[in-house]
């Protein structure tokens, strides 16, 4: 996962609730620098040659990191957390637990070499917490730009320069690095003998809320092409129908020509000619004729009127179906608009309390809930038993 990052919290230089003073002891601190000065480190000769460049004053920059901190397009610094598994099957306290304390120290060992350009200023595993985990806080830096600093703060072009092209929204340079990363850490795993499993239960930086968004957004845009497929079948259905209604106008078509059509109108009978040859030569034909075209208009007619009734019952099903649908859609985009509102609220208690106490507040209180659910489950067995 990715958070914004709390330094005084992964340093312990102040504990939430859910610590155990008493495993602090069992972290590790790899490293703990002050960022100002790895900005100055990273970026002070560069600002020095861009300030040099400025005929204007008001364009030079006095302090670059409080630039950065104050900018909304790129962050100080961002942290990385890694964990495996979780505190039923790696509890810190467990032999598991030792184990992935070793796995994370392997993987850490190879995370500035294989990352040039994220210069890691704060790195710790903790051991006192539910499960051990790592966090790595890193500056993203990239170097011979063209547009302001010639080596400025930048995560989309420091991953680039480590070979992670962005292609679409799903596919970010992000994304890539960080499949990369799990990657590494499951090269890791596996040697000790454990298993990557791909549970694929959520999508990468989204929180609780934006992921129960998005996934009602996909279920709206998944009916509006249910409900778009439907209108399709009414409007071909509704085609059928006129085709119908074009037979019906044919067959008063055939009863006028029946009426008036000199092909199917008896002649008068000519002078002498006896009965048996006007027999022949104009009532046998023109009953031939007669009985042809009744046993075509029969089937048509009779193929259309079956298929009037199986449209009339196909169309009355999707239209049913159809309002089903847009009721299903309507109550979909109140909970999405319910969620937009509950996110929103989130983040203002993230802005307020701190992402890293949010944190620390949800975990705890997964964990109480959890714990009441596996009583519940206890108290059942023992009830049935």
């Amino acid at each position: 996962m990715i958070g914004k990052g709390s330094v005084n919290h992964n340093s312990r230089k102040f504990r939430a609730e859910n610590v155990d003073g008493e495993r602090t002891h069992l972290n590790v601190d790899y490293c703990n620098e002050d960022i100002k000065k790895v900005y100055h480190e990273l970026f002070d000769e560069a600002l020095k040659r861009y300030n040099e460049k400025q005929t204007r004053a008001d364009r030079k920059i006095e302090n670059y990191y409080e630039k950065i901190r104050s900018s909304k397009q790129e962050k100080p610094f961002h942290e990385l957390i890694l964990q495996v598994g979780d505190k039923e099957n790696m509890s810190a306290e467990s032999e598991n637990g030792k184990l992935v304390k070793q796995i994370l120290d392997e993987y850490y060992s190879g995370f500035q070499e294989r990352n040039p350009q994220l210069r890691v200023f704060s790195a710790h595993i903790h051991m006192d917490e539910a499960t051990p985990h790592i966090h790595i806080d890193f500056v993203p830096f990239t170097t011979g730009s063209k547009r302001g600093l010639d080596t400025r703060v930048s995560l989309k072009q420091a991953l680039a320069a480590q070979g992670f092209k962005g292609g679409t929204r799903g596919d970010t340079e992000w994304n890539q690095w960080v499949q990369s990363e799990k990657e590494q850490l499951a090269a890791i795993m596996e040697r000790h003998g454990i298993e990557w499993e791909h549970k694929g239960t959520h999508e990468q930086h989204l929180d609780v809320l934006d992921y129960k968004k998005q996934e009602r957004q996909k279920e709206i845009v998944a009916l509006d092409e249910q409900i778009a497929t439907k209108k399709d079948e009414v409007k071909s259905l509704g085609k059928r129908v006129q085709n119908f209604d074009g037979g019906l106008k044919d067959l008063q078509n055939v009863e006028q020509a029946l009426d008036f059509d000199e092909a199917f109108q008896l002649p008068e009978p000519q002078g002498l000619m006896s009965a048996k040859t006007y027999k022949t030569k104009f009532a046998e034909p023109l009953v031939k004729k007669l009985k042809s075209l009744v046993k075509r208009a029969l089937a048509r007619c009779f193929e259309a009127l079956d298929n009037y009734h199986r449209l009339n019952t196909e169309n009355g099903r999707l239209y049913r179906e159809n309002e089903k649908l847009s009721k299903v859609n309507d109550r979909l985009k109140d909970e999405n608009e319910n969620l937009r509102t509950e996110n929103k609220d989130y983040k203002l208690l993230r802005k307020v309390f701190g992402s890293r106490q949010i944190y620390d507040l949800l975990t705890k209180a997964r964990e109480t809930q959890q714990s009441k659910q596996r009583e519940k489950r206890f108290r059942k067995s023992d009830f049935e038993r």
